[in-house]
């Protein structure tokens, strides 16, 4: 019997798969506490998962001010370079691929974790309706200052370096994080940008963060190791906009103008529930997009499967599934019983709920 699309090779851009099972980012706050550099341990952690046709990497900061939750890795620093080596080796040497994922977080900050105990950054001073997490519990986002008109410049210079030093890393690319209320999509969002520069008002001036640091991330490293993610029906950390339907039209028929490795979207609410009004927009907006697509949202493995084989996605990534089955991929493709994650141990710890997660017996694999 023929495998389904799914579990077959497939070829985005510069990165070649072995099959189209995406590990979605997932933030697991068990960076070093002190310097934000990846650990041993995540080494173990993502060569557990290597199987996956593609990793990507949680989000890591592009610099210091680009931090909103506590042990969070980044990719601004030598010593973090060197721990993230560590971690692309480990998956390469188990015949994986894995892109790094790179994160501002903007106003989804709190003024403890900012350099100097400074506010954040973000479009405009108007605080999220959020919470992060400080290392000490979960507090209310702090009101963040407007970024000046040529400190974007240099934010976006910063965004080029972050990809360059995660191919220094050995990062086989780079997924430019512009989605789930974060910095990029605030700009994108009225809720947010209430600017009256060139990046505030019209939809056209709002996306254009996001397209000077696409251009500058591809320059830097070239399209073909560029993927980027978007959510635009998503909620996520206090986001909102009068008309996201028109946004991102606009902005998914401009990223046509790239050939990316690929565009990863969230469909629907982040971690929530689809319904079919919201199916129904997000397949509106997908049909804009002409290169590789990987889906992403409470997917089960029926609805990868079709999802694939009816041409709606290229690749389907799976978040939580893959904290909990290290062989994900294996244990789809045979229809295995999956692993039942801890919830407890998601964020922050140490190898409990992260490393010791059991893969199926050979007897069944």
């Amino acid at each position: 019997m023929t495998a389904p699309k799914l579990f077959t090779p497939a070829r985005f851009g510069a990165l070649e798969l072995a099959n189209r099972v995406v590990m979605a980012p997932l933030t697991r706050n068990r960076a070093d506490a002190e310097t934000d550099s990846p650990t041993d341990l995540a080494a173990t952690y993502y060569a557990q998962r290597a199987s996956a046709g593609l990793i990507i990497s949680e989000a890591s900061q592009i610099m210091p001010e680009g931090k909103g939750y506590a042990w969070t890795p980044g990719i601004y620093a030598p010593g973090q370079i060197a721990g993230w080596k560590k971690v692309t080796d480990a998956v390469h040497a188990k015949g994986g691929k894995i892109v790094l994922q790179m994160w501002h977080v903007g106003r989804i900050s709190h003024s403890s974790l900012q350099p100097g105990g400074a506010a954040p950054q973000a479009p405009s001073a108007i605080a999220a309706a959020s919470k992060t997490f400080d290392g000490k519990g979960f507090v209310d986002t702090s009101t963040p200052r407007a970024l000046e008109l040529d400190e974007i410049p240099g934010l976006v210079a910063t965004y080029a370096q972050a990809a360059k030093n995660a191919r220094e890393a050995g990062f086989d690319g780079v997924e430019i994080h512009a989605a789930n209320g974060y910095l990029i999509d605030q700009f994108l969002r009225d809720g947010a940008n209430k600017r009256t520069d060139a990046y505030g008002g019209t939809i056209e001036n709002r996306a254009r963060l996001l397209f000077e640091v696409v251009e500058a991330v591809t320059a830097a490293i070239g399209v073909d190791r560029t993927g980027i993610r978007l959510s635009p029906l998503s909620p996520a950390n206090g986001i909102s906009d009068s008309d996201p339907m028109a946004v991102f039209a606009h902005v998914i028929k401009g990223l046509n103008r790239y050939d990316l490795a690929y565009l990863h979207m969230v469909e629907g609410p982040t971690g929530g529930e689809r319904d079919a009004e919201t199916d129904a927009k997000m397949a509106e907006l997908r049909k804009l997009y002409a290169g590789n697509y990987i889906a992403n949202n409470g997917y089960t493995r029926a609805m990868a499967i079709e999802a694939v084989e009816s041409g709606a996605a290229d690749a389907v990534a799976f978040g939580r599934p893959f904290i909990a089955n290290p062989d994900l991929v294996a244990r789809l493709a045979a229809d295995a019983p999956l692993n039942e994650g801890n919830r407890a141990t998601y964020y922050g710890g140490g190898a409990e709920g992260y490393t010791d997660y059991p893969t199926l017996e050979p007897a069944t694999a």
